[in-house]
């Protein structure tokens, strides 16, 4: 079964922008995140992508032949992976030409003289759905989402960090809490808000169906963790009933061991005989039982509790 991330991305291959800015955004930002650029003798220049969705690559292909009237040479390889889980590496390769250097220079990856980075491309985001289709390619070059049962995370790995910070500001710029960090050599722009990666999926295109079943894995999960949280909460109140129970056993069976017991006065022996035939008992229950407040029973565990400590007191015993 593919993963969460998987899905996601195999819907969002379907979402076309209707405007060509849009097109030409989603475009930038794959190719900013998986492709690497070559070039001939005739300082004509090509554009290699590799990627291990299928259908990521069909959209690198749809993207790059809508991006030149006239059409553009490109080849398609699948090679199998050596790594241990062995996927398949889909390699889309735009062949130099004057084709290919026309759309990196519209792109605004490439000027006459040189190869630009990724702080040019805020001249084609000047409007939010391209902003949008800038988020979504580069989700589907390099973003990765935790199915929703498991931690919440969803974030977009780059070797760049100008790209990296730019991803960052446009998320930013659109609300979305994202934070930017570094590991291993990679820039990580990431988002743990549940609220916030429905909807920067919800943005981007994800469709509904999807998103519900994100919505309903989540709420789930919060159920369960509520549950979680009132058993530990009360399993932590009944251990420590059950510890203040048996300390106050203890004391009373220290008051008997030194011949104090039969020299309490009435009510005290009262709630110390109770105590000693009811140790699972809590406060609350005992008060029941004689029909006193709480904190009547509390304020005479207190008493027989000090006069356990002034016994071991004079009797130099250790707690």
């Amino acid at each position: 079964m593919p993963s969460f991330a998987s899905q996601v991305k195999n819907e969002l291959v379907h979402v076309i922008g209707s405007q060509v800015c849009c097109k030409t955004a989603e475009l930038a930002a794959l190719l900013r995140m998986g492709a690497t650029i070559s070039f001939n003798s005739k300082h004509d220049f090509g554009i290699n992508f590799v990627t291990e969705n299928a259908a990521v690559a069909r959209k690198i292909l749809t993207l790059l032949k809508a991006s030149v009237p006239q059409g553009i040479h490109t080849e398609v390889t699948v090679r199998r992976s050596r790594r241990l889980r062995k996927h398949n590496n889909y390699a889309v390769r735009a062949t130099p030409s004057p084709e290919a250097s026309s759309i990196l220079k519209r792109l605004g990856f490439l000027t006459a003289k040189n190869l630009l980075d990724a702080g040019t491309d805020r001249n084609i985001l000047q409007n939010d759905c391209c902003k949008i289709a800038y988020l979504r390619g580069a989700f589907l070059g390099g973003g990765s989402v935790n199915k929703p049962e498991g931690e919440y995370h969803l974030e977009f790995v780059t070797d760049n960090y100008t790209f990296a910070k730019l991803i960052r500001d446009l998320c930013h710029e659109l609300y979305l809490p994202v934070g930017l960090t570094d590991r291993k050599n990679v820039y990580i722009v990431y988002l743990k808000e549940s609220e916030a990666i429905l909807e920067l999926l919800a943005l981007i295109g994800v469709e509904e169906s999807l998103l519900q079943a994100f919505e309903s894995a989540r709420n789930l999960k919060e159920i369960r963790n509520q549950v979680n949280r009132l058993v530990n909460c009360e399993t932590a109140n009944l251990q420590r009933t059950i510890n203040a129970a048996m300390k106050q056993i203890e004391n009373i069976n220290l008051l008997i061991k030194y011949d104090e017991y039969d020299e309490l006065p009435k009510v005290l022996k009262q709630t110390a005989n109770l105590r000693l035939n009811n140790p699972e008992a809590s406060l609350t229950e005992l008060a029941e039982l004689l029909n006193c407040s709480r904190s009547a029973i509390n304020h005479r565990m207190r008493k027989i509790d000090a006069l356990a400590m002034q016994i071991r007191k004079d009797n130099s015993i250790k707690e």
